[in-house]
Protein backbone atom coordinates (compact mmCIF):
# COMPACT_ATOMS: atom_id res chain seq x y z
CA UNK A 1 0.00 0.00 0.00
CA UNK A 2 0.98 3.31 -0.56
CA UNK A 3 -0.16 6.76 -0.78
CA UNK A 4 -2.07 8.99 2.61
CA UNK A 5 -3.64 7.67 5.53
CA UNK A 6 -6.62 9.08 6.21
CA UNK A 7 -7.14 8.08 10.13
CA UNK A 8 -10.58 8.99 12.38
CA UNK A 9 -10.38 9.15 15.74
CA UNK A 10 -7.28 8.61 16.81
CA UNK A 11 -7.68 10.70 20.16
CA UNK A 12 -9.71 7.49 20.91
CA UNK A 13 -8.74 4.42 22.22
CA UNK A 14 -8.72 2.23 19.72
CA UNK A 15 -7.51 4.82 16.88
CA UNK A 16 -4.42 6.38 18.81
CA UNK A 17 -2.99 2.21 18.79
CA UNK A 18 -3.43 2.05 15.40
CA UNK A 19 -1.76 5.17 14.78
CA UNK A 20 0.91 4.34 16.47
CA UNK A 21 1.31 1.15 14.46
CA UNK A 22 1.42 3.15 11.41
CA UNK A 23 4.09 5.28 12.90
CA UNK A 24 5.81 2.72 14.51
CA UNK A 25 5.63 0.49 11.36
CA UNK A 26 5.63 2.07 8.17
CA UNK A 27 6.49 5.24 5.83
CA UNK A 28 3.33 6.29 5.45
CA UNK A 29 1.80 9.71 6.05
CA UNK A 30 -1.15 9.53 8.44
CA UNK A 31 -3.38 13.16 8.45
CA UNK A 32 -5.89 12.56 11.23
CA UNK A 33 -9.55 14.12 11.65
CA UNK A 34 -9.40 15.97 14.81
CA UNK A 35 -12.26 17.56 16.24
CA UNK A 36 -10.83 20.79 17.39
CA UNK A 37 -11.62 25.04 16.60
CA UNK A 38 -8.51 25.03 14.28
CA UNK A 39 -5.86 23.19 12.31
CA UNK A 40 -3.34 25.04 14.92
CA UNK A 41 -5.77 24.00 17.88
CA UNK A 42 -6.07 19.93 16.80
CA UNK A 43 -2.40 19.97 16.29
CA UNK A 44 -1.49 20.67 19.58
CA UNK A 45 -4.32 18.17 21.03
CA UNK A 46 -2.99 15.20 18.81
CA UNK A 47 0.64 16.45 19.59
CA UNK A 48 -0.05 15.91 23.73
CA UNK A 49 -1.97 12.38 22.08
CA UNK A 50 1.37 11.51 20.72
CA UNK A 51 3.75 12.52 24.03
CA UNK A 52 1.62 10.35 25.83
CA UNK A 53 1.69 7.23 23.09
CA UNK A 54 5.23 7.10 22.40
CA UNK A 55 8.61 9.13 24.00
CA UNK A 56 9.21 12.52 22.45
CA UNK A 57 6.24 11.22 19.91
CA UNK A 58 5.15 14.53 18.78
CA UNK A 59 8.57 16.02 17.58
CA UNK A 60 9.44 12.17 16.10
CA UNK A 61 6.41 12.24 14.20
CA UNK A 62 6.22 15.73 13.14
CA UNK A 63 7.10 15.29 9.68
CA UNK A 64 4.89 11.79 8.86
CA UNK A 65 1.59 13.13 10.62
CA UNK A 66 -0.54 15.66 9.67
CA UNK A 67 -3.63 17.21 12.06
CA UNK A 68 -6.39 18.72 10.55
CA UNK A 69 -9.70 20.65 12.17
CA UNK A 70 -13.02 18.78 11.03
CA UNK A 71 -15.98 16.75 12.22
CA UNK A 72 -17.16 13.69 10.70
CA UNK A 73 -21.02 14.11 11.01
CA UNK A 74 -20.66 17.90 9.31
CA UNK A 75 -21.43 18.25 5.49
CA UNK A 76 -18.04 17.74 3.64
CA UNK A 77 -16.18 16.80 6.93
CA UNK A 78 -16.20 20.19 8.25
CA UNK A 79 -13.23 21.25 6.13
CA UNK A 80 -12.27 24.03 3.78
CA UNK A 81 -12.98 22.85 0.15
CA UNK A 82 -9.23 23.43 -0.36
CA UNK A 83 -8.12 20.41 2.28
CA UNK A 84 -10.93 18.59 1.23
CA UNK A 85 -9.24 18.58 -2.79
CA UNK A 86 -5.64 18.28 -1.15
CA UNK A 87 -6.83 15.08 0.74
CA UNK A 88 -9.38 13.52 -1.96
CA UNK A 89 -5.85 13.88 -4.57
CA UNK A 90 -3.61 11.97 -1.73
CA UNK A 91 -5.16 9.34 0.54
CA UNK A 92 -5.11 5.88 -0.54
CA UNK A 93 -6.74 4.60 2.50
CA UNK A 94 -9.23 5.82 5.29
CA UNK A 95 -9.43 4.11 8.78
CA UNK A 96 -12.43 4.99 10.24
CA UNK A 97 -12.30 4.21 14.09
CA UNK A 98 -14.23 7.33 15.53
CA UNK A 99 -17.57 6.52 17.18
CA UNK A 100 -19.88 7.48 19.97
CA UNK A 101 -19.02 4.69 22.21
CA UNK A 102 -21.46 5.21 25.16
CA UNK A 103 -24.06 2.81 26.22
CA UNK A 104 -26.45 5.17 27.70
CA UNK A 105 -26.76 7.78 24.45
CA UNK A 106 -30.71 8.13 23.10
CA UNK A 107 -31.20 6.57 19.67
CA UNK A 108 -30.87 9.66 18.06
CA UNK A 109 -27.84 10.87 19.68
CA UNK A 110 -25.78 7.36 18.44
CA UNK A 111 -27.14 7.71 15.14
CA UNK A 112 -26.21 11.32 14.48
CA UNK A 113 -22.67 10.43 15.32
CA UNK A 114 -22.26 6.38 14.32
CA UNK A 115 -24.77 6.38 11.22
CA UNK A 116 -24.29 10.11 10.24
CA UNK A 117 -20.74 10.41 10.45
CA UNK A 118 -20.40 6.93 8.05
CA UNK A 119 -22.45 8.54 5.77
CA UNK A 120 -20.03 11.50 5.46
CA UNK A 121 -16.71 9.02 5.24
CA UNK A 122 -18.48 7.25 2.56
CA UNK A 123 -18.94 10.29 0.83
CA UNK A 124 -15.21 11.53 1.16
CA UNK A 125 -14.36 8.00 -0.01
CA UNK A 126 -15.97 8.51 -2.92
CA UNK A 127 -14.46 11.89 -3.66
CA UNK A 128 -11.42 10.24 -3.17
CA UNK A 129 -11.91 7.31 -5.53
CA UNK A 130 -12.84 9.66 -7.80
CA UNK A 131 -9.52 12.14 -7.66
CA UNK A 132 -6.93 9.53 -6.94
CA UNK A 133 -7.56 6.36 -6.15
CA UNK A 134 -8.56 4.47 -3.29
CA UNK A 135 -6.93 1.21 -2.22
CA UNK A 136 -8.57 0.93 1.12
CA UNK A 137 -12.16 2.05 3.07
CA UNK A 138 -11.73 0.08 6.63
CA UNK A 139 -14.46 0.54 9.19
CA UNK A 140 -14.24 -0.19 12.79
CA UNK A 141 -17.59 -1.91 13.87
CA UNK A 142 -18.32 -3.86 16.73
CA UNK A 143 -19.23 -7.39 16.98
CA UNK A 144 -22.17 -6.74 19.15
CA UNK A 145 -24.27 -5.97 15.74
CA UNK A 146 -24.87 -9.54 17.11
CA UNK A 147 -27.25 -8.04 19.35
CA UNK A 148 -29.53 -10.57 21.07
CA UNK A 149 -29.13 -13.46 18.69
CA UNK A 150 -28.70 -16.57 20.15
CA UNK A 151 -26.21 -19.12 18.66
CA UNK A 152 -23.42 -19.16 15.88
CA UNK A 153 -22.90 -15.45 14.16
CA UNK A 154 -20.32 -15.72 11.45
CA UNK A 155 -18.32 -13.03 9.92
CA UNK A 156 -20.83 -12.95 6.82
CA UNK A 157 -23.91 -12.67 9.16
CA UNK A 158 -25.27 -8.86 9.70
CA UNK A 159 -29.45 -8.98 10.02
CA UNK A 160 -30.47 -12.25 11.50
CA UNK A 161 -33.57 -10.93 12.77
CA UNK A 162 -32.09 -10.17 16.16
CA UNK A 163 -33.15 -6.98 18.98
CA UNK A 164 -30.46 -4.88 20.69
CA UNK A 165 -29.47 -4.10 24.24
CA UNK A 166 -28.47 -0.57 23.85
CA UNK A 167 -28.42 2.40 21.13
CA UNK A 168 -25.11 1.87 20.64
CA UNK A 169 -25.06 -1.80 18.79
CA UNK A 170 -28.10 -0.92 16.90
CA UNK A 171 -26.29 2.56 15.51
CA UNK A 172 -23.59 0.24 14.67
CA UNK A 173 -25.69 -2.12 12.66
CA UNK A 174 -27.23 0.17 10.91
CA UNK A 175 -23.77 1.63 9.83
CA UNK A 176 -22.72 -1.68 8.27
CA UNK A 177 -25.96 -1.73 6.20
CA UNK A 178 -25.60 1.71 5.16
CA UNK A 179 -22.11 0.07 3.88
CA UNK A 180 -23.19 -3.05 2.21
CA UNK A 181 -26.37 -1.54 0.55
CA UNK A 182 -24.67 2.05 -0.20
CA UNK A 183 -20.97 1.18 -0.79
CA UNK A 184 -21.02 -1.41 -3.68
CA UNK A 185 -18.49 0.91 -5.79
CA UNK A 186 -16.07 1.57 -2.79
CA UNK A 187 -13.17 -1.14 -1.51
CA UNK A 188 -14.57 -1.67 2.08
CA UNK A 189 -13.52 -4.09 4.65
CA UNK A 190 -15.40 -3.78 8.19
CA UNK A 191 -13.63 -4.66 11.25
CA UNK A 192 -15.65 -6.15 14.20
CA UNK A 193 -13.57 -5.83 17.35
CA UNK A 194 -15.23 -7.28 20.94
CA UNK A 195 -15.33 -6.35 24.15
CA UNK A 196 -11.92 -4.40 24.13
CA UNK A 197 -9.86 -3.98 27.35
CA UNK A 198 -5.51 -3.03 27.95
CA UNK A 199 -2.18 -4.32 26.60
CA UNK A 200 -1.72 -7.71 27.20
CA UNK A 201 1.87 -6.98 27.96
CA UNK A 202 1.32 -3.81 30.23
CA UNK A 203 -2.03 -3.49 31.00
CA UNK A 204 -1.88 -0.35 29.47
CA UNK A 205 -5.49 1.37 29.08
CA UNK A 206 -6.88 5.08 28.03
CA UNK A 207 -10.63 3.89 28.41
CA UNK A 208 -11.47 2.22 32.24
CA UNK A 209 -15.32 1.29 30.60
CA UNK A 210 -17.36 -1.66 29.44
CA UNK A 211 -15.36 -4.78 32.43
CA UNK A 212 -13.28 -2.66 34.17
CA UNK A 213 -16.49 -0.52 35.80
CA UNK A 214 -17.84 -4.33 37.17
CA UNK A 215 -14.22 -5.48 38.25
CA UNK A 216 -13.08 -2.25 40.18
CA UNK A 217 -17.04 -2.96 42.04
CA UNK A 218 -15.73 -6.26 42.94
CA UNK A 219 -12.80 -5.27 44.05
CA UNK A 220 -14.34 -3.13 46.79
CA UNK A 221 -16.99 -6.11 47.50
CA UNK A 222 -19.00 -4.10 46.26
CA UNK A 223 -21.52 -6.63 44.34
CA UNK A 224 -23.03 -9.79 46.23
CA UNK A 225 -24.97 -10.64 43.50
CA UNK A 226 -25.16 -10.21 39.65
CA UNK A 227 -27.55 -10.69 36.81
CA UNK A 228 -25.34 -13.45 34.92
CA UNK A 229 -25.62 -16.77 33.86
CA UNK A 230 -22.25 -18.34 34.52
CA UNK A 231 -21.01 -20.28 31.40
CA UNK A 232 -22.21 -17.46 29.18
CA UNK A 233 -18.93 -16.74 27.04
CA UNK A 234 -16.96 -12.98 28.02
CA UNK A 235 -15.66 -12.76 24.13
CA UNK A 236 -13.01 -10.22 25.64
CA UNK A 237 -9.72 -9.37 23.45
CA UNK A 238 -6.51 -7.04 24.12
CA UNK A 239 -6.00 -3.30 22.03
CA UNK A 240 -2.76 -4.83 21.03
CA UNK A 241 -3.75 -7.86 19.30
CA UNK A 242 -7.22 -5.45 17.75
CA UNK A 243 -5.00 -3.32 16.55
CA UNK A 244 -2.52 -5.23 15.11
CA UNK A 245 -5.36 -7.01 13.40
CA UNK A 246 -6.56 -3.83 12.12
CA UNK A 247 -3.37 -2.36 10.72
CA UNK A 248 -2.52 -6.10 9.25
CA UNK A 249 -6.16 -5.92 7.33
CA UNK A 250 -5.82 -2.42 6.24
CA UNK A 251 -2.77 -2.84 4.68
CA UNK A 252 -2.57 -6.36 3.08
CA UNK A 253 -2.97 -6.29 -0.55
CA UNK A 254 -3.82 -9.90 -0.49
CA UNK A 255 -7.08 -9.21 1.20
CA UNK A 256 -10.24 -8.60 -1.28
CA UNK A 257 -12.85 -6.00 -0.62
CA UNK A 258 -16.06 -6.55 0.80
CA UNK A 259 -15.25 -8.66 3.77
CA UNK A 260 -15.90 -8.58 7.37
CA UNK A 261 -13.82 -9.93 10.01
CA UNK A 262 -14.75 -10.65 13.79
CA UNK A 263 -12.00 -9.50 15.80
CA UNK A 264 -12.79 -11.93 18.57
CA UNK A 265 -11.87 -14.30 21.31
CA UNK A 266 -13.95 -16.68 20.01
CA UNK A 267 -12.83 -20.60 20.85
CA UNK A 268 -11.05 -18.63 23.28
CA UNK A 269 -13.15 -16.37 25.30
CA UNK A 270 -13.62 -16.72 28.81
CA UNK A 271 -16.93 -17.33 30.65
CA UNK A 272 -18.41 -15.43 33.32
CA UNK A 273 -17.83 -17.80 36.28
CA UNK A 274 -13.74 -18.20 35.16
CA UNK A 275 -13.39 -13.70 34.84
CA UNK A 276 -14.79 -13.40 38.31
CA UNK A 277 -13.24 -16.14 40.03
CA UNK A 278 -9.59 -14.75 38.71
CA UNK A 279 -10.84 -11.42 39.72
CA UNK A 280 -12.19 -12.56 43.29
CA UNK A 281 -8.37 -14.24 43.70
CA UNK A 282 -6.56 -11.28 42.90
CA UNK A 283 -8.79 -8.58 44.95
CA UNK A 284 -8.93 -11.82 47.65
CA UNK A 285 -12.45 -10.87 47.73
CA UNK A 286 -15.78 -13.43 48.05
CA UNK A 287 -16.87 -14.31 44.45
CA UNK A 288 -20.59 -12.90 43.67
CA UNK A 289 -23.57 -14.88 43.34
CA UNK A 290 -24.41 -15.26 39.50
CA UNK A 291 -28.38 -14.82 39.44
CA UNK A 292 -29.98 -15.90 36.14
CA UNK A 293 -31.16 -12.25 34.90
CA UNK A 294 -35.16 -13.44 34.85
CA UNK A 295 -34.47 -13.63 39.01
CA UNK A 296 -32.37 -11.10 39.37
CA UNK A 297 -35.39 -8.11 40.28
CA UNK A 298 -36.20 -10.12 43.12
CA UNK A 299 -32.95 -10.33 44.24
CA UNK A 300 -31.80 -6.57 43.73
CA UNK A 301 -32.26 -5.41 47.62
CA UNK A 302 -28.90 -7.35 47.56
CA UNK A 303 -27.16 -4.85 45.64
CA UNK A 304 -27.25 -0.94 46.21
CA UNK A 305 -29.21 1.02 44.58
CA UNK A 306 -26.51 3.33 43.57
CA UNK A 307 -24.64 0.28 42.12
CA UNK A 308 -27.43 -1.20 40.35
CA UNK A 309 -28.17 2.09 38.67
CA UNK A 310 -23.98 2.27 37.77
CA UNK A 311 -23.55 -1.02 36.13
CA UNK A 312 -26.92 -1.61 34.47
CA UNK A 313 -25.73 -0.91 31.49
CA UNK A 314 -22.97 -3.62 31.56
CA UNK A 315 -25.14 -6.42 33.11
CA UNK A 316 -27.01 -7.41 29.66
CA UNK A 317 -23.15 -8.73 28.60
CA UNK A 318 -23.21 -10.92 31.62
CA UNK A 319 -25.56 -13.09 29.85
CA UNK A 320 -24.97 -13.47 26.42
CA UNK A 321 -25.94 -16.79 24.15
CA UNK A 322 -24.10 -15.35 21.33
CA UNK A 323 -20.77 -17.75 20.08
CA UNK A 324 -18.60 -15.35 17.33
CA UNK A 325 -17.27 -17.59 14.35
CA UNK A 326 -14.57 -15.68 13.67
CA UNK A 327 -12.30 -18.79 11.88
CA UNK A 328 -12.14 -17.43 8.26
CA UNK A 329 -10.39 -14.08 10.04
CA UNK A 330 -8.52 -16.40 12.31
CA UNK A 331 -6.60 -18.32 9.59
CA UNK A 332 -6.10 -14.64 7.96
CA UNK A 333 -4.55 -13.03 10.67
CA UNK A 334 -2.47 -16.77 11.95
CA UNK A 335 -0.54 -16.38 8.48
CA UNK A 336 1.03 -12.52 9.93
CA UNK A 337 1.91 -14.24 13.39
CA UNK A 338 -1.22 -12.63 14.97
CA UNK A 339 -2.96 -14.60 17.13
CA UNK A 340 -5.89 -13.65 19.93
CA UNK A 341 -4.49 -14.46 24.05
CA UNK A 342 -7.14 -15.61 26.45
CA UNK A 343 -7.92 -13.08 28.98
CA UNK A 344 -7.06 -15.56 31.64
CA UNK A 345 -3.54 -15.50 30.72
CA UNK A 346 -2.88 -11.92 31.57
CA UNK A 347 -5.93 -10.22 33.47
CA UNK A 348 -3.79 -10.18 36.29
CA UNK A 349 -1.92 -7.23 34.25
CA UNK A 350 -4.73 -5.35 33.46
CA UNK A 351 -5.68 -5.74 36.92
CA UNK A 352 -1.98 -4.41 38.06
CA UNK A 353 -2.22 -1.58 36.11
CA UNK A 354 -5.90 -0.29 36.82
CA UNK A 355 -4.64 -0.49 40.56
CA UNK A 356 -1.94 0.88 39.77
CA UNK A 357 -3.47 3.84 38.20
CA UNK A 358 -6.39 4.09 40.67
CA UNK A 359 -8.72 2.82 37.61
CA UNK A 360 -7.65 5.65 35.67
CA UNK A 361 -8.15 8.76 38.35
CA UNK A 362 -3.79 8.44 38.32
CA UNK A 363 -3.45 8.25 34.27
CA UNK A 364 -0.13 6.95 33.23
CA UNK A 365 1.09 7.16 29.85
CA UNK A 366 1.36 4.55 27.54
CA UNK A 367 5.07 5.45 26.97
CA UNK A 368 5.43 4.62 30.56
CA UNK A 369 3.68 2.17 31.26
CA UNK A 370 5.36 0.52 28.29
CA UNK A 371 8.70 0.52 29.69
CA UNK A 372 7.73 0.16 33.73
Amino acid sequence: MSGRVLLTGATGFVGMEVLVRYLERGERSVTCLVRAESDAAARARLDGILDQLIANGAELFAHRVEAVAGEMTAEDLGLSAETRERLAAEVTTIVHCAANVSFDQTLDQARETNVGGTRRMLEFATLAQQRGGLDRYAQVSTAYVAGTHTGRFTEDDLDVGQGFRNSYEQSKFESEAMIRAQAGHLPWIVLRPSIVVGDRSSGWTAAFNVMYWPLRALSTGLFRAVPAMPESPLDIVSIDYVADAIYELCESPQDSSHKTFLLTASEDASTFAELVSLAARYFRRPEPQAVPPAEFVAGMSMLSDAAVEASRIYFPYFAISTVFDNARTRARLAQAGIHCTPLREYLHRLLDFATRSRWGKRPIARARASTS
